[in-house]
């Protein structure tokens, strides 16, 4: 990724989200340059999908490390910040309790569990939706590169990691609202969630985010850190015989991603209004790796502009063709794989490369 790329999108991202901000908050409903909240909303979707692709590429493009179970950070993200919204709606719920959400209240739970303790201040809640997607990547890569496991295995490995959450979270025991998840959330630090004003701010704030990330992510690949990555993904056995320690350098960019995951996943929930087992599917995961595949891998800006295009695409293609939509993905990484190799940003050749 050129300089010059990394400019073009930060101001796209940036632009855009602020334009679409000021033409929903501006401009009067009626008038043909009226954004509706729901294209808002649409639009901090996308975007908290392309921070998910970014992590993604970052350790999928730069080391090496196919992981297709990245929709778990992502998800632990989106549940540490459904929990501060819960517990946000205080006696404004169905069964007007104070302290237990609702769903703890319907299944006759009588106190709140010791792991949602702290949950209604926002400032905590982003520190676990930072932490806990952190510290599950170090202990899960800890062992993994520990022990030299890579390629295929790992992968696999992920996938199974993810999954298995996903039927943890799926029981009602687990106190994380089961098969329904968490939802019905009414504000957020005190600003109506369902004001356009705060699903702009949402955008923007995603916005920043993203924008910041990206920044971070080609410091780090470019850095003299980024340089040994790189060598690592090419040729670990080399490197590891050249002095370095190769499982230092997977586990530290292993666990930045899925820091970045969870900060998405957070950002994620407010502006969907629900969080359940289902983010945990290891088709989401696999979906992720084909953003980052079409719009180019190790190019970081590619996986945002893959995110971007590909979600925009599932969005127009569900509501004309839903059942079909699973056949067209699949389809487009086929062809994505046999005729761009280097995904959409290889059409520019190697500039679009350059990281």
């Amino acid at each position: 990724m050129s300089r010059a790329a990394l400019w073009l999108c930060l101001v796209a991202v940036l632009a855009g989200a602020v334009v679409l901000a000021g033409l929903n908050l501006a401009v009067p409903e009626g008038a043909s340059l009226h954004v509706s909240t729901y294209v808002v909303s649409l639009a901090g979707k996308y975007l908290c999908f392309a921070i998910l692709a970014l992590a993604l590429d970052l350790v999928w493009g730069f080391a090496g490390i196919l992981s297709l179970g990245h929709a778990a950070f992502f998800a632990l993200g989106g549940y540490a910040m459904g929990m501060y919204l819960m517990r946000e709606i205080g006696p404004r719920g169905v069964y007007g309790n104070a302290i237990l959400p609702d769903f703890m209240v319907f299944l006759n739970w009588k106190e709140l569990p010791w792991y949602w303790h702290g949950f209604d201040n926002p400032g905590f809640a982003l520190l676990m939706a930072i932490a806990v997607p952190g510290v599950l990547a170090l202990v899960f890569g800890w062992l993994a590169f520990r022990s030299r496991v890579s390629g295929v295995y790992l992968s696999i490995i992920t996938q199974a990691l993810t999954y298995a959450l996903l039927l943890a979270f799926f029981r009602n025991d687990m106190g994380f609202g089961g098969n329904n998840g968490l939802t019905d959330f009414k504000d957020i630090v005190g600003f109506d969630l369902h004001a356009d004003a705060t699903r702009d701010g949402l955008l923007l704030l995603t916005a920043v985010m993203l924008a910041l990330m990206l920044v971070v992510a080609r410091f780090v690949v470019t850095s003299r850190f980024g340089k040994v990555l790189i060598a690592v993904r090419d040729s670990e056995s080399r490197t590891r015989f050249l002095g370095y320690r190769p499982e230092r350098y997977k586990l530290f960019v292993f666990v930045l991603s899925a820091v970045m995951c969870g900060i998405g996943g957070a950002l994620y929930v407010p502006q969907i209004g629900i969080i359940n087992p289902s983010e945990f599917s290891p088709a989401n995961s696999i979906e992720a790796v084909i953003w980052v595949a079409v719009g180019g891998r190790g190019t970081l800006v590619g996986a945002i502009l893959g995110a971007v295009l590909v979600n925009f695409g599932k969005t127009i293609f569900t509501g004309a063709l839903p059942e079909l939509w699973l056949f067209a993905l699949g389809a487009l990484f086929i062809l994505v794989t046999l005729l761009l190799p280097n995904g959409v940003l290889g059409l520019f050749g190697k500039r679009g490369r350059k990281p």
